[in-house]
């Protein structure tokens, strides 16, 4: 069994809660110019009226289910090549994290849909890939109960549906609008798309604050778990 010597578990333990505060730092000030332009700057729509705003939760749930998925992928990998435990719990983790925002994502996307579509939820190209997103995120623990050369090939799988998402709502005639913005540009006002970014750089590190306490309380686990034995 091959060691990472940075990431032996003690170093990580006695970090957990610095980095995590740290984090935490970062996250308060994105997150109250979010809050605050979200609210007082981002115009009304003319078509959605308030119901619009939604999409400052809905849009970064979904934006980040995905590099989670990436991530997931990669601590896989590194796994089984260093047969590092952390790297398993970092995965393990991950998909805790991803299914949050994956319902997340679906749930807010309803109230969205409600009373724009008519349905909570339709057989949508972008819906439907989403939906097995979520699947595959709740799956991976899972799979990581598979042989130890099986789990990181069975949870690689996941970010194939990633490009399906991205790209489904411009190949394929669906009920769900087609992006708002691309490398072309963007079809929202600036006022709208302004909050849209600090709320995306706040789930950032809020994802950052729960993996590092999730992974933590894990291995506190293992170890009472083991004492106790």
């Amino acid at each position: 069994m091959t060691y990472v010597p940075l990431l032996r578990p003690f170093l990580f333990m006695r970090c957990p809660s610095c980095y995590a505060q740290i984090l935490i730092g970062f996250c308060r000030f994105p997150t109250a110019i979010a809050i605050y332009s979200s609210i007082w700057v981002a115009l009304s729509d003319f078509q959605q009226g308030e119901n619009y705003r939604i999409i400052y939760v809905h849009v970064p749930a979904a934006w980040m289910s995905s590099p989670i998925h990436i991530a997931m992928a990669i601590s896989s990998v590194l796994f089984s090549l260093t047969k590092h435990p952390l790297f398993q719990l970092f995965s393990r983790t991950g998909a805790k994290i991803g299914a949050l925002f994956t319902l997340f994502t679906s749930v807010t996307g309803g109230f969205w849909g409600k009373p724009m579509w008519g349905t909570f939820w339709v057989r949508d190209a972008r819906l439907t890939s989403v939906l097995i997103s979520s699947f595959t995120y709740l799956g991976a623990p899972r799979f990581q109960e598979f042989p130890a050369d099986v789990a990181p090939t069975s949870i690689c799988i996941g970010p194939i549906n990633i490009p399906i998402i991205k790209f489904s709502v411009n190949r394929w005639n669906t009920l769900h609008q087609p992006s708002s913005i691309s490398q072309f540009g963007t079809s929202i006002h600036i006022s709208m798309l302004i909050p849209i970014f600090p709320i995306l750089a706040s789930s950032s590190f809020l994802t950052g604050i729960s993996s590092i306490l999730e992974t933590r309380q894990i291995i506190l686990s293992f170890y009472f778990q083991r004492k106790s034995q």
